[in-house]
């Protein structure tokens, strides 16, 4: 399990700085005007320069990704039952997500602002969840349908 956590953090660093990057290219296409945004003018003015922002801005991400892969070896855990698995996911990449975003400027330095990111954090997190488990069920009923026909095979009542 060890190893498996660190394997998982290892890649989830370079996907999680591909992800952050990409996420400016969105945020610049939506809202800069035809400028690429690195980073949050706010961070860039807390960092001294837009330089600094983006490093502390890629490490973070970076962090990130190795949080959120390394935290998914909870889905692995066989013994605990979903509810169980989706809590603890849940708590953990929070943990490591809520501060980040805060640093980082991602959110407003407010209560407010915390409370409305965290929504948002949630309701994303909750989407994702129902699409996996929608893709885990279509994956159980494939998987079902082939051991059905494959047992079929077997006892020679192949349908034509």
């Amino acid at each position: 399990m060890k190893q498996k956590i660190i394997m998982r953090g290892a890649l989830g660093f370079p996907l999680g700085i591909t992800i952050g990057y990409l996420i400016t290219i969105f945020i610049s296409l939506a809202w800069a005007d035809g400028h690429y945004a690195p980073c949050e003018p706010s961070l860039a003015s807390a960092m001294g320069s837009e330089i600094n922002a983006v490093l502390v801005q890629a490490l973070l991400s970076g962090i990130l990704g190795i949080g959120f892969s390394a935290a998914s070896v909870i889905w692995n855990i066989e013994h605990w039952g979903i509810v169980q698995q989706t809590g603890v996911y849940f708590v953990l990449v929070s943990l490591i997500m809520m501060p980040i975003a805060y640093f980082l400027y991602w959110m407003e330095h407010s209560l407010w602002g915390f409370l409305s990111y965290f929504i948002i954090f949630v309701l994303i997190f909750v989407v994702f969840w129902i699409v996996m488990c929608m893709i885990g069920k279509r994956t159980v009923r494939k998987m079902n349908a082939n051991l059905h026909k494959a047992m079929r095979e077997e006892d020679g009542q192949e349908e034509s």
